[in-house]
């Protein structure tokens, strides 16, 4: 069963007179009178990341998958809520020293603060993180306008090489392995865009489970569809020159998720205003494609202006 038929036909209609649960068809809940926005996640051991080797970076990672809920939505985070089921072997001594001092880094890296939390005895290791920010207005997954212009922001794929590198499942040069596996651990959040993305996007995702898959999840309840330039996606330059050097597929890099970019669509008058906003704080943002009529199926654009397919269209919750 796919997550969104469980959702579907099991939960949302208890919650279809809670206004602020948009549907259970959004990363968050919204209560719009308060100006409250939460959400909630939770990752577990062979699924979400291998193994806990280097606590500090899987919690890194965690962390920052969380909060980025919040940041797509135009939020900035400000506290958090963590709950973690393990065991003797995973919640040594050596491994809560490590997890508090990465998580006070990450504290004031993103000027967040720990509120709470829980902890439970199980044999496989888990975390669930409740993140919360404060805002009168947010951005909505189900926005998108017919012809609004798609966008991202940094680079996507580097985090899947990372993944790939470290389950040994590719081989590439020692001098770039610690690159794509600190893409992996630590994803670089556009924190610094959230005040300026409400002037600007129609709707937004976080690039998680993969650009196509959740471009569609973007406008899976209208009648849109979309056009998508694989050229125009943008990649580092190590992930570029690796794909022209081992003549590798780049839609499928890119399709795997783990990349906690912010996906999403904007009028096609307000490219000068995501421009300066680009440039304003640093933050590299691309024009990738367009939002059409659902009357056309989405396509995928390879650089001659063919239309090709991805293999992998991003991490599918199966049930």
């Amino acid at each position: 069963m796919h997550e969104f038929e469980l959702i579907k036909n099991y939960f949302s209609k208890i919650s279809k007179n809670n206004k602020s649960a948009l549907n259970l068809n959004d990363d968050v809940f919204f209560d719009k009178r308060k100006g409250v926005v939460i959400s909630i996640d939770t990752y577990n051991i062979g699924t979400h990341f291998f193994n806990f080797k280097c606590p500090d970076l899987v919690i890194k990672k965690i962390l920052r998958s969380s909060i980025s809920d919040l940041i797509c939505k135009g939020v900035e985070p400000r506290f958090y809520f963590i709950s973690g089921s393990g065991n003797k072997k995973t919640f040594t001594k050596k491994n809560l020293n490590k997890i508090s001092k990465s998580l006070k880094s990450e504290q004031d890296k993103f000027n967040i603060v720990l509120c709470g939390g829980d902890t439970t005895f199980s044999a496989k290791l888990s975390f669930t993180i409740t993140s919360l920010g404060y805002s009168n207005k947010i951005i909505y997954r189900n926005k998108a306008k017919l012809n609004d212009d798609i966008y991202v922001t940094g680079n996507l794929g580097d985090s899947y090489l990372g993944f790939k590198l470290l389950s040994n499942k590719v081989n590439i040069k020692k001098k770039d392995k610690q690159f794509f596996i600190n893409k992996y651990y630590k994803p670089e959040l556009p924190l610094n865009l959230t005040k300026y993305l409400l002037k600007f996007a129609n709707s937004s995702i976080d690039v998680s489970d993969g650009l196509i898959d959740d471009l569609s999840k973007m406008i899976n309840r209208q009648a849109l569809s979309f056009n998508l330039y694989e050229k125009k996606i943008p990649v580092s330059n190590k992930l570029s020159n690796l794909i022209k050097n081992q003549r590798l597929n780049k839609i499928n890099l890119i399709s795997n998720g783990d990349d906690y970019q912010v996906l999403f669509t904007a009028n096609a008058n307000k490219s000068r205003i995501i421009k300066n906003a680009s440039k304003t704080t640093g933050i590299k943002i691309t024009k990738i494609g367009k939002i059409v009529s659902g009357k056309d199926r989405s396509l995928i654009f390879d650089k001659k202006g063919k239309q090709i397919r991805a293999k992998s269209k991003g991490y599918i919750h199966r049930f």
